[in-house]
């Protein structure tokens, strides 16, 4: 069992724990993430890693209530226990294996939207711990979505805030201030990383595009299995058929098919979607078993 330490509301439906999971803790790396299940009856959650503390043997996780399943488990207290916290699983950022001198010469840019800053908050802290000074922009819909500001404007070399409805901040979308910050505001960035809702990642790649900086994204939303099996987060990257859960989550943001993981991620949530899939995609629609008939 692995027991909740503690407990918080972030912000409406998207919720903060710090979980005791030493064996985790110590092997796990900015990028990666975890399959909790609360008892023998629950699903299989993936969630990505929000901070950890190897000394601690803690693992902190951020969700948002989407389901049954993660409203029944934002009503867990501290003191509460997981049946499962399984990890860590996917590969780590590509920021991990860099020569950290290199690291500092370069100006890297984090796009944060929603949720997607719990996912860009340990890969900004590891940066900030090593010396490296990433500027971030985070994103929400409103004042009252913003998440982990303080802990973020701790790490960070800039912050850059902006809400959609202009309530906090800078105004607008998060591709409005990329543009603003490179060519009214003379920026010069070397890489980006943008974390966040599908359509969010899918635009500030065509922004960046255009900039000429190479992106990298995370598609740890089209996850659900979370080991290869359920085909779920099948996606071509490059003209190749890739799975997020073990072949990423991070791929280069420029050669993802966005129009087709989306399209999958909105036909996979229903039965005759599923089948439909499965037939147009033959045996190269599931992932690491190849055609367990998982999602079935």
């Amino acid at each position: 069992m692995f027991q909740i330490l503690e407990t918080k509301e972030l912000t409406e439906n998207i919720y903060f724990m710090v979980v005791k999971a030493g064996r985790v803790a110590k092997a796990c790396y900015p990028g990666q993430f975890v399959i909790v299940r609360m008892d023998e009856e629950s699903e299989r959650i993936p969630l990505t890693i929000c901070d950890y503390d190897r000394a601690a043997g803690t693992v902190t996780i951020v969700f948002q209530c989407v389901g049954a399943e993660t409203k029944r488990m934002a009503r867990l207290k501290a003191g509460d226990s997981f049946r499962d916290f399984a990890g860590p699983l996917g590969r780590p950022s590509d920021l991990i294996a860099e020569d950290k001198e290199a690291l500092k010469k370069k100006k890297i840019l984090f796009v944060a939207g929603g949720v997607g800053t719990a996912p860009v908050y340990p890969q900004v802290k590891w940066l900030h711990e090593n010396g490296v000074f990433a500027d971030v922009i985070v994103g929400a819909k409103t004042k009252s979505l913003l998440i982990l500001e303080r802990e973020m404007k701790a790490v960070a070399g800039n912050l850059y805030v902006t809400t959609d409805d202009g309530s906090y901040g800078r105004s607008g979308m998060v591709t409005q201030t990329i543009s603003d910050l490179v060519e009214k505001e003379g920026k010069r960035y070397d890489l980006c990383i943008a974390i966040g809702p599908m359509i969010m990642m899918k635009f500030v790649c065509k922004m960046t595009k255009e900039l000429g900086i190479p992106t990298v994204v995370s598609l740890n939303p089209i996850m659900v299995d979370g080991t290869g099996m359920c085909g779920a987060c099948r996606v071509t990257v490059g003209g190749e058929v890739k799975f997020a859960c073990v072949d990423g989550p991070e791929f280069d943001g420029h050669a993802v098919d966005f129009d087709q993981a989306m399209r999958r991620q909105q036909m996979y949530k229903t039965q005759e979607g599923r089948a439909l899939l499965r037939e147009e995609e033959g045996d190269t629609h599931h992932g690491g078993c190849g055609s367990c008939g998982g999602d079935r």
